[in-house]
């Protein structure tokens, strides 16, 4: 039997246990998209407790929380940290099978060198020792901890980005932390916040926006002054993969509706975020950013609770409707438009994985290796099943050597032991290949492809240059 989460913890086989300890394990950490706080890491901030890094923001543990009977005063109330962090103890025996529960043990591990499974029984020793451990790591000394060479934040377009310019005029801060462009309040005109979010975007470009080339023309100055902060790419998320013919009359409607408190119909808005995505990737193209596009969450299921805590705090779930068929023309339309950029697409909905897979490869070319990518297993399908099926979906219809690896889509500056997590299970997916005859036992292309998946292929990509 094995140990629990030993050294050689999901590496089956000789040759996964070669390509991890080897090559994986050593390679650094880029992690290109992420929710991390750029203020956080230019004050360089201390914690009080574990609970405050470790549960403050993680709706991941809030909902196996609730799920295991945890009032919500232990799970985002006003309960102490130590009362919150043995509410959590006492819901991981319960989880087996949830990836949190690796998750968590391997944040444990890494950051504070506790290998003792937490437990009710567990659970005073473990916060005791966590919290004098943590006295010794700031937010810096963390990701120094964890190898980190770069990170890409979220930031929306009306962002000052006062604290990444802060941050790279530091010269005792040797990590890249750049910013991501995230035009979703701009975007996404069927959501309450977007009017109010239009008069803002208004006030920083410093004139009013009346119809949709007016929002393109505002979003496509913002993406310039992002590039002149060093932003390397852009993040939309999307509730499902609209397409409708960008048609200005149409799309004018829909937020002349939206301004005035109307709702467009879906044809309406639908039509208005095809013309302004495809205006702002015809940009991205340009600058040569990557463009990420996140689809197929069903949001705020729970309103009551989302009036009370707001929005990413556990209530969302996969969209069965996530618009994968309208991928192919979107690219289309940014290709005729001559603006397809380097893309990454990821879909929430794993039913959608061969589905991206076969449509970027009809996209492909122009000399770039990789140009559209399908985007690791997100959110619901971090798991090691969920990986497994989108590395093999990718590797069954693509180049899987080109896959640009992992990001940990977080808030915690514990959580980058996912990227350890995802090249586990990349090696031992590989090394099942190997030894059951499929790939040959070549040792120099195999830790080649496992460095490049890593790390060397996300580093080329988004011209991070270290």
């Amino acid at each position: 039997m094995a140990q629990f989460m030993d050294k050689d913890f999901l590496l089956t086989t000789e040759t996964a246990k070669k390509l991890y300890h080897e090559v994986a394990e050593q390679m650094p950490i880029i992690d290109y998209h992420c929710h991390i706080n750029p203020k956080d890491i230019y004050e360089d901030v201390k914690f009080d407790t574990i609970s405050q890094v470790w549960l403050g923001g993680d709706h991941y543990k809030w909902r196996v929380m609730r799920a295991a009977g945890i009032p919500e005063e232990k799970v985002t109330g006003n309960a102490s940290g130590e009362e919150k962090f043995k509410a959590f103890a006492e819901t991981m025996p319960q989880i087996i099978g949830n990836p949190i529960y690796h998750w968590s043990h391997l944040e444990l591990q890494r950051g504070f060198d506790i290998h003792t499974p937490l437990t009710p029984d567990t659970a005073n020793e473990i916060f005791t020792e966590a919290n004098e451990k943590l006295k010794g790591y700031s937010a810096r000394q963390l990701m120094r901890k964890f190898n980190v060479k770069a990170i890409c934040t979220t930031d929306e377009p009306a962002d000052d980005l006062h604290y990444h310019e802060l941050i790279a005029a530091d010269p005792t801060m040797e990590i890249k932390v750049l910013p991501a462009f995230r035009p979703d309040k701009a975007v996404n005109i069927e959501k309450d916040a977007f009017a109010p979010y239009i008069g803002k975007l208004a006030e920083v470009v410093g004139r009013e926006l009346n119809t949709a080339e007016d929002v393109a023309a505002a979003l496509v100055e913002r993406i310039d002054y992002f590039h002149a902060h060093g932003c390397l790419c852009a993040d939309h998320g999307i509730d499902y993969c609209m397409f409708a013919e960008p048609d200005s009359a149409v799309a004018n409607a829909a937020f002349k509706k939206a301004m005035s408190g109307e709702t467009p119909t879906k044809a309406e808005g639908d039509a208005y975020k095809t013309l302004v995505t495809i205006a702002c990737a015809k940009r991205y193209a340009e600058l040569d950013w990557v463009m990420q596009i996140h689809f197929g969450c069903l949001r705020d299921n729970n309103k009551p609770m989302f009036r009370t805590l707001g929005p990413d705090t556990g209530y969302d779930a996969i969209n069965s409707q996530s618009g994968v068929e309208n991928v192919a023309p979107l690219l289309n339309a940014f290709l005729e438009n001559d603006g397809l950029p380097k893309m990454i697409l990821y879909s929430l909905n794993p039913v959608d994985n061969a589905a991206i897979a076969t449509i970027i490869a009809c996209f492909q070319g122009g000399g770039v290796a990789g140009r559209l990518q399908q985007g690791a297993a997100w959110w619901f399908n971090d798991s090691r099943p969920g990986m497994r099926d989108q590395l093999t979906a990718l590797a069954g219809n693509g180049v899987l050597g080109r896959f640009v690896g992992m990001l940990t889509d977080s808030r915690s500056f514990l959580s980058y032991t996912r990227h350890e997590y995802f090249r586990r299970v990349l090696c031992e997916l590989v090394g099942e290949w190997v030894e059951s005859g499929q790939y040959p036992n070549d040792e120099k292309y195999l830790k080649k492809l496992i460095s490049d998946l890593c790390y060397n292929n996300t580093n080329k990509f988004f011209n991070f240059n270290i």
